[in-house]
């Protein structure tokens, strides 16, 4: 590029979502270590680009938006020539945009009443975009320093979000300590949701994902007998489930911008 000659905008909003993305969120720097959280205007940034994202701007066609089967943008030969499939054998479909070490961009696309059970996003910053319908998020934070419950192997959070969105809504941000970092889908409505992960799960170094039971908090007492503050309906008790947790999810057909990397 010659000097003095301004960068050419981007293509796309994935485009710039991806640059913004890539000036953003570093590499990790050692294997097992997660990136400190960015600077809260650098999170604004994204956020705002996030809010104007639209479904077209990713591909996926607004006359599908309601179908509540979730499969009217995954262009599938069997499903085109099938009957309408029962809800509780329909798929969660991940539509993959892009992938690096230090962030991804993904969809995740749910018919009615599909749940995303609730999980832990280990030293992650997670941003995401709820693009059409309805869902209902439930999260939580640790409560610090750990309260450990008395008779079961469950740690004690404090609710963060319990309650329905509908597009178009904010951009939500979660952070590794805060912001609702354990959290829970559930679809009221056939939904898609953008999820930008910095950095992105990894077995390798040791972001593996967690799932869990949450229980009252009455229902469990804590380990020496703790007091809390505030009303006992904003605390539960998270015990993580350690068999393997089946959710029936697939891969699907990205059909919009790519990123040019």
């Amino acid at each position: 590029m010659a000097w003095g000659v301004p960068p050419r905008p981007p293509s796309s909003k994935v485009q710039a979502l991806y640059e913004l993305c890539k000036r953003t969120f570093p590499s990790p720097s050692a294997a097992g270590t997660s990136p400190s959280p960015p600077p809260a205007d650098a999170v604004r940034s994204i956020s705002s680009l996030m809010d104007t994202i639209t479904p077209a701007d990713v591909g996926l066609r607004d006359d599908n938006a309601e179908d509540d089967r979730g499969h009217g943008f995954f262009e599938s030969n069997f499903l085109k020539g099938s009957a309408r499939v029962a809800r509780w054998a329909q798929p969660i479909t991940y539509l993959h945009i892009y992938e690096c070490d230090a962030f991804s961009i993904g969809i995740f696309c749910l018919p009615t009443s599909a749940v995303i059970p609730l999980h832990d996003h280990p030293g992650m910053t997670v941003l995401s975009k709820l693009l059409y319908g309805s869902m209902h998020v439930k999260s939580y934070d640790w409560i610090e320093p750990t309260v450990l419950a008395s008779i079961q192997p469950a740690r004690l959070a404090k609710l963060h979000t319990d309650d329905v969105r509908t597009a178009p809504c904010p951009t939500s941000v979660l952070y590794p300590q805060s912001g609702g970092n354990m959290h829970c889908f559930t679809s009221v409505s056939s939904c898609a949701v953008l999820d930008v992960l910095a950095p992105p799960y990894s077995e390798d170094v040791g972001r593996i994902c967690t799932y869990f039971h949450d229980y009252p908090f009455s229902s469990l007492s804590a380990a020496g007998q703790t007091k809390i503050a505030g009303n006992p309906d904003s605390y539960a008790w998270l015990e993580a489930i350690n068999t393997p947790v089946n959710i029936y999810m697939r891969p699907g057909m990205y059909t919009g911008p790519k990123v040019q990397t």
